[in-house]
């Protein structure tokens, strides 16, 4: 219950912590590690801050067999 009050705080809606802990804990619970993949984008134009592009590493794959069904 900690947890996921964490996430609701860090994320400020329970909708989106909900998903978490439900879809995303049991797609990614028999896999040992490595959820995220980081692709650096370089720095941003105003304040040369650094960004990236992170996304869910089989969220390609689920995509791509959504859009054949």
């Amino acid at each position: 219950m900690h947890a996921r009050r964490q996430v609701e705080n860090y994320l400020f809606d329970s909708a989106a912590a909900k998903k978490v802990f439900t879809d995303y804990a049991s797609r990614f619970g028999s896999r040992p590690g490595g959820y995220t993949r980081i692709l650096k984008l370089g720095s941003r134009f105003g304040d040369g801050a650094q960004m990236c592009h992170l996304e869910l590493v089989d969220f390609r794959d689920n995509e791509a067999k959504d859009s054949n069904d």
